[in-house]
């Protein structure tokens, strides 16, 4: 267990635990002050073996004060073990499923970034009865068919088995935009090319993505969701956070004017947007 100061009277605590899940034993973290009332927020991570610290770091004590934070790190990152085999939508939502129970904190609001939104997505149409609102930030419903996706993942994958400092930079050039990288400047840029290395799990990761496909799935979503869609994504394109919303029911729709990483450009506006929603239903 882990202990810092937020504020001078308020104190949030970081509780770790492993759940069994078929052959994973699947690591994840628990953080709050002990004064959240509301359900808890679960956060799922994108692709990159640094899972829950490098997709959450900086943006989760902004949602502490209120809630019991749950963040997973699944199978591909370095917290959580399992067989090495290719990866499944379907089974990094039962290791998503299997958090929520283990926590004892159901039904949970359930955010999913990237990689993370498929995989969210297929939690609340397999469990609706453990979601209570959903979340979909710059994720797409398939790979299959949409040529520039499926290019940019063999890259990556490419990239990975042949040149990791490629690799690095071609994820940072699509991860933010072009005005954010030009604002931090180089020294600033040359920072992010190794934050995520193309090691075996985030190559899983990318093996993955290059398979995704939830539109089977997407009917059966009962909790009210809320789908945010980055404008300068260069990622996973705007258009493909349209076309969620539109085959999910009960969705509403927002757009941030940032990169992949909308929290990291637009961190204000990230927050507000989902606070605003947890909290009181459409955005």
């Amino acid at each position: 267990m882990s202990t810092t100061l937020s504020t001078e009277t308020t104190v949030s605590t970081t509780v770790s635990a492993t759940v069994r899940v078929a052959d994973a034993e699947v690591s994840y973290d628990r953080t709050g002050t002990g004064t959240g009332t509301g359900p808890a927020l679960v956060l799922v991570h994108g692709t990159g073996s640094g899972g829950s610290a490098v997709n959450w770091g900086q943006t989760l004590p902004r949602f502490t004060a209120g809630h019991t934070v749950i963040t997973p790190d699944l199978s591909g990152t370095d917290r959580t073990t399992d067989d090495g085999g290719p990866l499944t939508v379907e089974g990094l939502a039962a290791q998503v499923i299997a958090v929520i129970e283990d926590a004892g904190t159901g039904p949970v609001d359930l955010l999913g970034f990237s990689m993370g939104a498929p995989v969210s997505a297929a939690v609340a149409a397999l469990r609706p009865d453990l979601v209570r609102r959903l979340i979909l930030v710059a994720g797409w419903a398939h790979t299959e068919g949409d040529e520039y996706l499926r290019n940019l993942f063999t890259l990556w994958k490419q990239l990975g088995a042949s040149d990791p400092a490629a690799f690095g930079r071609s994820v940072a050039m699509t991860g933010f935009s072009r005005g954010f990288l030009n604002a931090i400047g180089r020294e600033q840029v040359e920072l992010l090319i190794p934050n995520m290395p193309p090691t075996p799990g985030t190559l899983r990761h990318v093996d993955l993505d290059t398979r995704v496909d939830i539109r089977g799935l997407l009917p059966f979503i009962e909790a009210e969701t809320l789908v945010i869609g980055a404008t300068l994504d260069i990622t996973i394109p705007v258009e493909n956070s349209r076309e969620l919303h539109a085959a999910i029911a009960h969705s509403t729709y927002a757009e941030i004017e940032a990169g992949h990483v909308v929290f990291f450009e637009k961190e204000d506006e990230f927050v507000e947007l989902v606070g605003g929603f947890i909290r009181g239903g459409r955005a």
